[in-house]
């Protein structure tokens, strides 16, 4: 029985390295690769070996015959992935795979100086970054974030409801205690130190930074109560110390979402999901006490162009589908949006919404009785309404494929709402000591090297813009690694002018808070300690004082 890949796929490859008749594609060689949703599995390759399953970071693969019901869509979109593909011929011989020459990028010479780089972010693009430089080279990391907890992205990014993407952290952590790692967490770039001060002390540094500010809509009356964006929202269910623990108002019993990305599906299932089955998750105590006695009974997704060009990922879009007590429902207030869901072929995401329930719901009253998603495709807001608070958003039409065509913007009336949640893409800010392209969100560079700035590099967001998933950080961190690493072959990094010492010496003298390896660790256990006493993997401590004063105590049972 073939295996399958399911909806968690992080699309970082390991499996891939570990299949014996390269059955799993698009693979890192392959030009697919960046932009695909997810990796598939060939059925009529697979050997049902299961060392995908056994090497997956997620937990992702499963043998088909044991897909629950939620997931047994995936046995068929992996194998429409293959329908009109060209499988090369088996190889003769006792080998199954065909294995290329041997390859080793990402290499310094046996009597190479060791290197001494500095990282500055620990989210996905940073940590394969770290990974590559201490399993290829005899590098010494120093590691640095501005919160006293590691994790980025994976921690405060990840919808709770989805534990085993989480996993992916687990991989990372095993880098945070290594002997050749010295980690400065809670230390501010550009506020405790400066990016000159960092590179004094190293041969290299990179920047790991991510897309922190959100996109607006620049519409009359976004800046009202109850309008906020969704990463906001994020931040706040996810316990990230920066977001306000304030209750959010959820006493609205309808919200609209503008975007219809993987971000806008996050949000939408978390505000309509059961509370109690959240309570088994990692979300945050207010958070969840919040949502507890929410109002909320209806969520308006609302995107500008047609089912066919949605942002969404398929396994996203399918995941809407399984939420329980949940309606989904196709708004068919555009003549567009029904052909193009009845002719999408199975390897389109518009098929996921065949057999999903289309209707006209009467968005400017009350919502109906039950909790429903509503998606509302062609359809963009103009102006937000309400008086002291978000009350209603006027709507016209939105624009025609991915060309953005407008196609008149005709009013097309307003959604009575109490919230607007913002959920239209991410954009980088400036790193302090940088050059930044306002354009696009980055730091220009060249293969990872930051133009006009010797020995320093981007990964992740920061470099390609707000792209890509967790698996994507993998090849970007693993081309800046190797444009660092033939700069330090040709002699091009500068010398570091102090000794590895005295930069810790400096970031504690800056700031007497920074938390080390030791303090992760016991911020780690204390987490995990009250999360065992209430069934949930674990409670996250919210703010940067608790976080410190636990990772200072060293004390495992540490209580709110």
């Amino acid at each position: 029985m073939t295996y399958a890949i399911t909806q968690t796929c992080c699309s970082d490859a390991t499996c891939v390295a570990v299949c014996p008749v390269n059955c799993i594609h698009p693979t890192p060689e392959e030009r697919a690769f960046g932009s695909t949703e997810m990796l598939h599995i060939d059925p009529k390759t697979c050997i049902d070996c299961g060392a995908c399953a056994d090497a997956c970071p997620v937990d992702a693969i499963f043998p088909v015959d044991r897909l629950p019901a939620a997931q047994r869509a995936y046995a068929d979109i992996n194998a429409a992935y293959y329908e009109d593909a060209e499988r090369e011929p088996a190889p003769e011989g006792p080998n199954f795979h065909a294995w290329g020459e041997p390859s080793f990028p990402r290499v310094l010479p046996a009597d190479f100086a060791r290197l001494r780089v500095a990282v500055v972010g620990t989210g996905p693009a940073g940590m394969y970054a770290v990974q590559d430089l201490l399993l290829h080279t005899s590098a010494e990391v120093t590691l640095i974030d501005r919160l006293p907890v590691a994790g980025g992205l994976v921690r405060y990014g990840v919808a709770p409801d989805h534990p085993a993407t989480k996993k992916v952290g687990d991989t990372f952590a095993r880098f945070h205690a290594h002997p050749r790692v010295r980690m400065h967490l809670g230390l501010d770039v550009g506020t405790d130190v400066t990016h000159e001060e960092i590179a004094a002390h190293h041969d290299a540094v990179v920047y790991a930074v991510g897309a922190a500010a959100d996109r607006n809509l620049a519409i009359p009356g976004e800046e009202l109560p109850g309008s906020v964006s969704a990463s906001a929202f994020v931040a706040w269910y996810n316990a990230h110390p920066d977001a306000v623990r304030d209750p959010v108002d959820l006493s609205a019993e309808r919200v609209v979402v503008v975007g219809n990305g993987n971000v806008a599906l996050d949000v939408a299932r978390i505000l309509l999901a059961d509370p109690e089955t959240l309570a088994r998750t990692d979300i945050a105590d207010h958070a969840l006490a919040a949502l507890r006695a929410s109002e909320v009974r209806e969520v308006v997704l609302l995107g500008r162009r047609g089912p066919e060009d949605a942002a969404y990922t398929r396994s996203e879009l399918l995941a809407l589908r399984q939420v329980p007590g949940v309606d989904l429902v196709v708004d068919d207030h555009d003549p567009r949006t029904a052909p193009a869901i009845e002719a999408a072929a199975a390897r389109d995401k518009a098929a996921v919404l065949q057999g999903v329930a289309r209707a006209r719901p009467a968005l400017d009253a009350p919502p109906e009785p039950g909790r429903r998603i509503v998606l509302r495709f062609h359809c963009t807001p103009v102006e937000v309404l309400g008086d002291d608070r978000v009350e209603a958003v006027r709507v016209a039409a939105g624009q025609s494929g991915r060309g953005g065509e407008a196609d008149g913007g005709a009013d097309e009336g307003t959604i009575r709402a109490g919230a607007l949640l913002r959920a239209i893409g991410y954009r980088g800010l400036p790193v302090a000591g940088l050059p930044f392209d306002e354009a696009t969100g980055t730091v220009p560079h060249e293969g990872g090297r930051v133009a006009g700035e010797p020995g320093t590099y981007v990964v992740g967001w920061i470099k390609r813009g707000p792209s890509g998933g967790i698996g994507a950080n993998r090849t970007c961190a693993a081309e800046t690694v190797s444009t660092l690493l033939a700069d330090a072959v040709a002699g091009a990094l500068p010398a570091p002018k102090h000794p590895a010492k005295n930069f810790r010496r400096l970031a504690k003298r800056r700031n007497r808070k920074v938390v080390d390896a030791r303090g992760l660790a016991a911020i780690e256990r204390a987490e995990a300690t009250r999360g065992h006493l209430e069934g949930r993997p674990r409670v996250k401590l919210a703010t940067v004082e608790e976080l410190v004063a636990t990772a200072r105590s060293g004390r495992p049972g540490l209580l709110r």
